[in-house]
């Protein structure tokens, strides 16, 4: 009776905390847009299978899919915690408002024009020997992708506006534009823009979702502009760690680069198998890690502000929780792992075969689940504090970890050596990362 009375106590507890309720709807938000986002998938798998063509669409994607989070993701945690404290000073948020657009913009045109410059060098340097056909369709889809990175770059920058603002169901849904786009050509216009179809139902996505939320933002009042001004003391901080904040997303975008690459070694489809494998483990984490990261980073932000050490409590608390939940759901989606594969994937192109490969790459990254995850919140806690040179060194040590780890592994266990590789590197960083968050309570 008494146990019962405490489980009933803590839900109505949970109930009553805002942070808790963000999350919630947060995560249910998340579990539509990933639902698509899942359907999608299964649709490309049922159109393409482990073929060439989406090969060199995820060959294609990888290079503005890494200047997004080397930069402006990267960008989006530091103006965060700094748009916060810039609020706290009472002075006109407008400017600082201003002078993140700027940078936004200035940036994206930068590295769009850089990554014009060195396609051809990055397709030879990392994913050498393949045919003419092979590299052509890479460059016929990459040319479609590479406008995203400006409207992925001013969405980034509009909802995090949003979270700051408790906006969060706006700031969760904007990515369904992009599934729906996709699945749009692929179900119906796949004829016409034959190889293109990914790469122009992405485009097009993206120019949906920053339509969307630069809406949201002018109708909330939100977005208030005026001239920008480099010298408040917030701007000067957001830039004194973004430095760190970039190398730190630079050298973690390395990592699914450097395992890409690996995977280019082997046969044709092992780039789409690794992707496949990588589908249902993200599914689950991605609506943890965008529930807890949208909410969080602000969140704590707040707190830290205000008091450092129930900040500390509230991570230690969260950390204990998030962990034993994630490995009580994540064991079952293991037992079946296969059946689950072969359920949603195999049909059409999409083989028996297919599907066992599939499964047994799924159960490594499924391992890591709990640790990707925990490392992430434990990510949102130590920006909220501007500890992100300390996270900088971190991703230097994972990326040469993860080259070391992969080189070795794949000459002992081919395409499964990748994904060891990766749940190891999941370990190793959460547990240093953790140790590090825990040492800081001596400095409150």
């Amino acid at each position: 009776m008494k146990y019962k009375k405490h489980i009933s106590s803590l839900f109505h507890n949970l109930r009553k905390n805002p942070m808790v309720m963000n999350i919630v709807a947060v995560a249910a938000v998340t579990l539509i847009v990933k639902g698509f986002g899942f359907y999608k998938e299964v649709v490309i798998a049922s159109n393409f299978g482990l073929s060439e063509l989406l090969d060199t669409f995820l060959i294609a994607s990888l290079v503005p899919g890494f200047i997004y989070q080397v930069f402006l993701s990267a960008f989006k945690s530091v103006f965060i915690p700094n748009y916060i404290m810039e609020q706290k000073t009472g002075r006109s948020i407008a400017s600082f408002q201003a002078t993140s657009f700027i940078v936004t913009i200035s940036t994206t045109f930068f590295f769009m024009l850089l990554a014009y410059l060195f396609t051809n060098t990055f397709l030879e340097l990392f994913f050498p020997n393949h045919t003419e056909a092979y590299y052509h369709l890479i460059k016929v889809q990459f040319f479609f992708l590479l406008p995203c990175i400006l409207f992925w770059g001013l969405s980034s920058l509009l909802s995090g506006l949003l979270n700051i603002h408790d906006e969060f169901k706006y700031s969760t849904i904007y990515p369904v534009f992009t599934s729906v786009s996709i699945l749009i050509l692929l179900l119906f216009l796949k004829d016409v823009f034959q190889e293109k179809v990914l790469a122009i139902g992405m485009l097009i996505g993206s120019i949906l979702e920053f339509t969307f939320l630069a809406f949201v933002a002018k109708s909330k009042k939100i977005i208030q502009i005026s001239k920008p001004d480099f010298k408040t003391d917030g701007t000067k901080l957001m830039f004194n760690q973004l430095p760190a904040k970039v190398s730190s997303g630079f050298l973690s975008g390395l990592i699914p680069i450097t395992d890409q690459y690996f995977a280019a070694q082997l046969v044709v489809g092992s780039i789409a198998a690794l992707n496949y494998a990588l589908k249902i483990p993200a599914f689950f984490t991605a609506i943890a890690v965008l529930a807890l990261s949208r909410v969080l980073l602000p969140h704590f932000s707040k707190l830290i502000a205000n008091n450092k050490h129930e900040a500390s409590k509230q991570l230690n608390r969260m950390l204990k929780f998030v962990f034993i939940s994630l490995v009580l759901v994540i064991i079952p989606i293991i037992v079946f792992s296969e059946n689950i594969v072969s359920f949603i994937f195999e049909r059409n192109e999409f083989t028996s075969q297919d599907s066992l490969l599939v499964s047994e790459l799924q159960i490594f990254l499924l391992i890591g689940a709990p640790f990707y995850i925990c490392d992430n919140i434990i990510v949102q806690f130590l920006t909220s504090l501007n500890k992100n040179a300390f996270m900088a060194y971190v991703s230097f040590g994972s990326m040469l970890l993860n080259i070391i780890l992969d080189y070795i592994f794949l000459k002992l266990y081919g395409i499964y050596g990748i994904v060891l590789c990766t749940t190891t590197l999941y370990i190793v960083r959460s547990l240093v990362l953790f140790s590090y968050a825990n040492k800081q309570k001596k400095y409150y």
